[in-house]
C-alpha cells in the first residue's frame, strides 16, 4: 500500500489526509505545531493517524509522496530532508486534481485573486453549478473532493500553492497581476515569483482558456517565453483592446467567439479601478463556462465584495472607518489608496516581506493626512514616506495605532487600514488583524465627540 504523508495540520492539511484515507492509502499527517481542535476532530472521525508539536522523521521519510502545506517554506528542516532523500512532494492542488473529472476555473494573482474568485463562485452558483468553492479560500479542494461530487470548481490559488503543482491543468485559468509579494519565500528574487505565477497555464492545451490583464507589463514580458495553445481572453482598462475592456465612460464591454455583453460599472456595489478589473476577469471566466448574459449581469450588480477587502467598518464622529486588512503587499495598498475619496488616515505595516513602497508615495502625498505605522519594526515605512505625509505615526500595537488614527482624523476623512505588508508580526493573520480593527471601531462607535460633550 501506498504511504502519504501530509505536511501541516491546517485547512489544506487535513483536507489532504482525508482525502488519502478515502483512497485507501496509508497515510500519516504531522505538524510542527498544535492543530486547531476542529481540523483534529475531523481526523479523528476518519481515524487518520497524526502528530503535532514536532516532526518524526521515520515516520515521514518512509512516505512514497508527500503532500506539503503550502505555508511550509523550502528551508524548513523536514522538506530538506525529504528533498535530499529524492521523496516526491506536491501540493494539495495537484493531488486533489486526481480525484476528480469535474472542471476547473483556477484564479491566482498578487492581487485581487479573492475578489475574482468569490464573484465567480457567486455567478456560477447563482446560475445553477452544481460548484464548490475551494483552495486559498473556503474549504479545502481536497476535503471538497473527498466528500461530494461536483461539475465545477472555482479555486483560488496562491503562488505556494502553484509551486507543488505538475500534472494539474486548468480548464479555465485566470492571472488577474503580478506585483512583487512574498519575496521572502523566493530568494528575494522577483522572476522566481514570477516563474511560480505563470505556473497557472501549466498543461493546458487547446480546450481550455487563460484570462489575464493585458494591462499587466509583467504578464505581457512573460508571454513570449511560453507556448500558448489555449484560448487566450485578455481584459484591459488602460489600454485599448481585449477580450474585455473598461472604457472611460465606466462601461464594461466582453466579447469572446461566443457571447457579448456589456455592463456599466457604475451599477455594481462595489467600486474602483481594482474592482472593475476583478469582475471583467470573473465575467469572462463566467462566459468560459456558458453561464448566460443575463445571469452574469445580475451576480456582479448583486455582488458585496468580500470580508477584510475595503469593506465599510463603521462610522464615529464622522470618520468613516475602512478595513483593508488582506492588503498585504504594496499593489494591493496602491488600489485602495487609489479609491480613496477623502482625506485619509492610512494605518499600514507589519511584517515586510521586500516591500519597496516608492509606488505608494505619489498617492500618499495626494491623499494621507497622516500615516500610523503599525508593526514590531516600522523603520522602513518612516524613512519611506517621510518627507512625503505631513504627520507620521510610530506604533506597536492595534490600541495605540487606533489611538493615534482617532488623534489625527478629522470630520470627513476615512481611516484606512491598508498595511501593504504580512500580519505575523503583531497578528495571527491578515483576518485577526481585520476583526481587531473592527472590533475596535465597534467598541468605540457610540462614543460621543468630546468637542461637543463640552
Amino acid at each position: 500500500m501506498k504511504r502519504i504523508v501530509v505536511l501541516g495540520g491546517g485547512i489544506s492539511g487535513y483536507g489532504s489526509a482525508i482525502l488519502a484515507s478515502s483512497e485507501g492509502y496509508d497515510v500519516f499527517l504531522s505538524d510542527s505545531g498544535r492543530i486547531a481542535d476542529k481540523y483534529r476532530r475531523r481526523l479523528e472521525e476518519w481515524q487518520v493517524p497524526f502528530e503535532e508539536g514536532g516532526h518524526t522523521p521515520e515516520l515521514i521519510l518512509n512516505a512514497d509522496e508527500v503532500v506539503k502545506s503550502p505555508g511550509i517554506p523550502e528551508k524548513a528542516p523536514i522538506v530538506k530532508a525529504l528533498r535530499e532523500k529524492g521523496v516526491p512532494i506536491i501540493s494539495e492542488i495537484e493531488f486533489a486534481g486526481r480525484y476528480t473529472n469535474a472542471k476547473t476555473i483556477c484564479i491566482t494573482g498578487s492581487n485581487g485573486k479573492t475578489t475574482t474568485t468569490s464573484l465567480t463562485y457567486k455567478i456560477l452558483r447563482d446560475a445553477g453549478y452544481n460548484v464548490a468553492l475551494g483552495g486559498n479560500i473556503g474549504e479545502s479542494f481536497a476535503y471538497s473532493v473527498a466528500t461530494g461530487i461536483y461539475d465545477w470548481y472555482v479555486l483560488e490559488l496562491s503562488s505556494f500553492q502553484l509551486d507543488g503543482m505538475t500534472d494539474f491543468r486548468a480548464d479555465v485559468a485566470v492571472l488577474m497581476n503580478i506585483t512583487p509579494d512574498h519575496l521572502d519565500r523566493y530568494e528575494y528574487k522577483m522572476q522566481n515569483y514570477v516563474d511560480s505565477k505563470m505556473r497557472i497555464i501549466r498543461n493546458q492545451g487547446p480546450a481550455d482558456t487563460f484570462i489575464y490583464c493585458g494591462d499587466d507589463p509583467v504578464i505581457g514580458a512573460e508571454l513570449s517565453k511560453y507556448p500558448l495553445p489555449m484560448r487566450l481572453l485578455p481584459f484591459t482598462a488602460r489600454t485599448g483592446g481585449g477580450a474585455a475592456h473598461l472604457g472611460a465612460d465606466g462601461v464594461m464591454r466582453l466579447e469572446t467567439e461566443d457571447e457579448a455583453m456589456t455592463l456599466d460599472s457604475r451599477e455594481m456595489k462595489i467600486k474602483g479601478l481594482h474592482n472593475c478589473y476583478d469582475a471583467m476577469a470573473a465575467m469572462l471566466a463566467a462566459m468560459a463556462a456558458g453561464v448566460p448574459e443575463a445571469s452574469i449581469e445580475r451576480s456582479v450588480t448583486e455582488f458585496g465584495g468580500v470580508e477584510h477587502r475595503l469593506e465599510p467598518a463603521g462610522e464615529i464622529e464622522g470618520v468613516e472607518y475602512i478595513n483593508d486588512s488582506k492588503a498585504t503587499n504594496v499593489d494591493s495598498a496602491w488600489y485602495a489608496l487609489e479609491s480613496m475619496t477623502r482625506p485619509v488616515v492610512w494605518i499600514a505595516g507589519g511584517t515586510d516581506k521586500g516591500n519597496d513602497y516608492a509606488p505608494l508615495r505619489e498617492f500618499a502625498a495626494q491623499k494621507v493626512r497622516a500615516l500610523v505605522c503599525m508593526g514590531v519594526d516600522n523603520r522602513k515605512l518612516v524613512e519611506s514616506f517621510t518627507g512625503v505625509v505631513p504627520e507620521i505615526f510610530d506604533t506597536s500595537s492595534l490600541e495605540e495605532a487606533m489611538a493615534a488614527a482617532r488623534r489625527a482624523a478629522r470630520p470627513g476623512d476615512a481611516v484606512l487600514l491598508s498595511p501593504a505588508c504580512a500580519s505575523f508580526d503583531l497578528f495571527r493573520n491578515y483576518e485577526h488583524r481585520g476583526e481587531r480593527f473592527k472590533a475596535w471601531v465597534a467598541e468605540h462607535g457610540g462614543v460621543k465627540n468630546e468637542k461637543e460633550g463640552r
